[in-house]
């Protein structure tokens, strides 16, 4: 058990010394969806299905919007710029949020 937390201290200590601003923000934001799908399943599990296209909506957009975000992280991430050179953040930021308008709206029209 010890092993664990001394493992988890240099890691938080590692990850705020060598982590960007912008990729915390990004990283917060991951941790809010990824909470967010969480507690929409137990609600799921608890509650039950009721309206099903609504929990069906909203979990896919959960899970959409955390897989676009990891993608925005890989994009922005100084240690990937190799594999991005033509990319730049402004424009991964831009796809970002054009890929959440078009997935938001078919979202908003599978809930009926």
């Amino acid at each position: 058990m010890a092993n664990v937390l001394e493992v988890m201290f240099r890691f938080y200590e590692e990850y705020s010394a060598k982590t960007s601003n912008r990729l915390k923000i990004i990283d917060a934001y991951l941790l809010y969806i990824l909470l967010t799908g969480v507690i929409q399943f137990l609600y799921c599990c608890l509650v039950g299905t009721f309206p099903f296209n609504s929990f069906l909506s909203g979990f896919i957009s959960t899970v959409a919007s955390f897989v676009l975000g990891v993608c925005l992280r890989l994009q922005t991430n100084p240690q990937n710029k190799y594999e991005f050179r033509e990319l730049s953040q402004e424009r991964a930021f831009a796809d970002f949020i054009f890929a959440h308008v078009v997935l938001h709206l078919v979202v908003i029209n599978f809930i009926g």
